[in-house]
C-alpha cells in the first residue's frame, strides 16, 4: 500500500494522530503494551511482532494492527525498520 492511500485509509477509521518511527537494526523491545490503538503501514527495513503464541514479520508495503492494552514484543532487522503509525 502507498503512503497517501493509507493515511486516507487512517483518516477513514479515525486515527488521529500519525508519526514516523524509525528504530535501529537488531533492536528489541521486551513486552510492553500501548494506551492506544495502533495500525501501521512500514517504510523502509522489517520488524517481527511477537503477540501471544503468534510471531509475524512485517516487510516495506505491510500493515499491522496493535489494539490497545495488547501486550507484544518486537525485533527489528538488519536494517532497522521505519514505519508510519496511526493511534487513536
Amino acid at each position: 500500500m502507498q503512503q497517501t492511500e493509507f493515511l486516507n485509509l487512517l483518516a477513514e477509521q479515525g486515527f488521529g494522530t500519525t508519526v514516523v518511527v524509525k528504530r535501529e537494526a537488531f533492536a528489541t523491545l521486551e513486552s510492553h503494551a500501548h494506551q492506544f490503538e495502533a495500525k501501521a503501514l512500514v517504510l523502509q527495513g522489517e520488524l517481527t511482532i511477537r503477540i501471544a503464541d503468534s510471531e509475524r514479520t512485517y516487510k516495506a508495503g505491510d500493515i499491522f494492527h496493535l489494539h490497545r492494552d495488547e501486550p507484544h514484543s518486537e525485533v527489528f532487522g538488519a536494517e532497522g525498520v521505519q514505519y508510519l503509525v496511526g493511534r487513536k
